[in-house]
């Protein structure tokens, strides 16, 4: 039989989930494999993928659970297309995979690849229910497959395959000075680097207030993203607001986002996680992948990829009074070896996630 893959996202956002999802996507594309990749027209995803050079189906928008004439439109892709697996990343498109598997049944191999974690017992009836038909469920960390065990009821196979990265994207020539200056950012300072879309998901203003308990003066933070796009930018005039009132305006730059992060990751000293409850920080390995370390919360997949803290310090999550004093620590202490950070970040190349995938889908 000859394996054709379909990568379904239903979804209309442009987070690190369909990124993930996307990346994995191309990559098994470049490996060989036959790819298509199943979305709403016109959305983040679809646009993504184009630009990859994946061949793109269109489907219309479906509900999350119990849509027949969404399951029926799927269902005819599949045959069409003869699909032999269809992988989704979002719980959002469970309900719709697992209707396609009830009619195809050993004529397809179904796969969730979950990014979010659980939070509360998943057992009820229509979760089991969802659950039978789905053939593989793959968690990024150990944590996670630990939650499926204790909030499900999941009985099929169950694996850990992490999140990928393709670690050539993070090589760059420029010394942490030469980085700076691309930015235009202090030189002598101790610099803290919080990277993604200002948002309270995010923790900018934790920083902030963290920032402004600090005993070390000598501190700077850089902020490096935007708002959310299409949404309200009060959290933003928050931030800002915050940032002059409490005079903080040379201790604190702001940087639009940029495509060439590994720029950044150099630049500073440390990342912070700010976060609540990271799931699985991308930005976490990112940085290790630059040999930058990371101060993260202490909560959701952090602790896990800081590795028992070599990769780093854990602060209490939320608490901007242990971060303050989380940073003071360590703007006057030994920064962990960058190529042990490095190797750190190796355990996620992407070939090697690949290699894992193939496996588990049990691909010829």
């Amino acid at each position: 039989m000859n394996n054709k893959l379909a990568y379904l996202c239903g979804s209309k956002s442009w987070g690190g989930l369909e990124m993930n999802h996307l990346r994995n996507a191309a990559w098994m594309s470049k490996r060989g494999h036959d790819v298509v990749v199943i979305g709403l027209a016109k959305s983040p995803f679809h646009q993504a993928a184009s630009e990859q050079n994946l061949r793109f189906i269109p489907i219309r928008t479906y509900r999350k659970y119990f849509d027949r004439k969404g399951a029926f439109e799927l269902l005819a892709i599949l045959k069409r297309e003869a699909i032999s697996h269809l992988l989704i990343r979002s719980n959002y498109d469970m309900s719709i995979a697992a209707s396609v598997k009830r009619f195809l049944k050993e004529k397809l191999h179904t796969s969730y690849f979950i990014e979010m974690q659980l939070g509360v017992k998943k057992t009820g009836i229509h979760h089991r229910l969802r659950y039978r038909y789905i053939d593989l469920w793959s968690s990024p960390l150990n944590w996670l497959h630990d939650q499926v065990q204790e909030l499900t009821h999941f009985k099929n196979e169950l694996v850990v395959i992490p999140s990928g990265l393709d670690l050539n994207e993070f090589e760059t020539q420029l010394t942490k000075s030469q980085a700076r200056e691309v930015l235009e950012l202090s030189t002598n300072a101790f610099l803290l680097g919080l990277i993604g879309r200002f948002d309270q998901k995010k923790g900018q203003l934790l920083l902030l207030n963290a920032l402004n308990k600090c005993t070390n003066n000598n501190v700077k933070i850089v902020l490096l993203g935007e708002p959310t796009r299409g949404e309200e930018t009060n959290y933003f005039q928050e931030m800002t607001r915050f940032i002059e009132e409490n005079e903080l305006n040379s201790r604190v730059f702001i940087r639009n986002f940029r495509k060439d992060i590994s720029t950044f990751y150099r630049a500073v000293d440390w990342v912070v996680m700010a976060s609540d409850a990271e799931t699985f920080g991308m930005v976490t390995i990112e940085s290790f992948a630059c040999g930058t370390p990371v101060l993260g919360s202490n909560s959701g997949g952090t602790p896990e990829l800081l590795e028992n803290e070599e990769g780093g310090t854990l602060f209490e999550s939320g608490n901007s009074t242990d971060l303050a004093r989380k940073i003071d620590q360590i703007s006057s202490s030994k920064q962990p070896s960058a190529e042990r950070l490095v190797q750190i970040a190796c355990k996620y190349n992407h070939n090697d996630v690949c290699l894992a995938v193939e496996k588990a889908l049990k691909l010829s």
